[in-house]
């Protein structure tokens, strides 16, 4: 047993934690965090979704706003921006960017962005369509 002569000359133990206490509790703690990280990226993951999914929501209500407003569909997501019918084009919290491909009507009835889909992984190599190639 290792004693210490404290400043006043009587014998004190030792204290401090041995090497095994620290190893149980560093076990433990890795034990409690390998339960609760894929528990927390799973829940970021969820909500980026779901957040991702109410933007959607919001371009595709203000495109039908537009439209009843214009009777027609915008020639770009900016033209939203512009006449006020958004404050900004939200961003996409799966990829970080605001670049969201724009969908002309599938059977070429209507002239300009009819619908959203959110942005590719690789958004920046994509080419966003004109609409006066979309005819």
């Amino acid at each position: 047993m290792v004693r210490n002569v404290g400043w006043q000359g009587r014998c004190e133990q030792a204290r401090g934690f041995t090497l095994i206490e620290l190893l149980v509790v560093f076990t433990l703690l890795a034990l409690l965090l390998s339960i609760a990280a894929p528990r927390y990226l799973s829940t970021v993951d969820n909500s980026k979704d779901k957040v991702r999914q109410q933007n959607l929501a919001t371009l595709r209500d203000a495109l039908d706003k537009f439209k009843s407003d214009k009777g027609r569909y915008p020639n770009e997501l900016t033209e939203l921006v512009n006449a006020q019918y958004l404050r900004s084009l939200p961003f996409d919290p799966v990829t970080g960017t605001q670049a969201w491909v724009p969908l002309t009507h599938p059977a070429g009835l209507e002239q300009g962005v009819y619908d959203v889909a959110p942005p590719l992984a690789d958004s920046a190599a994509l080419p966003i369509p004109s609409p006066a190639l979309t005819r």
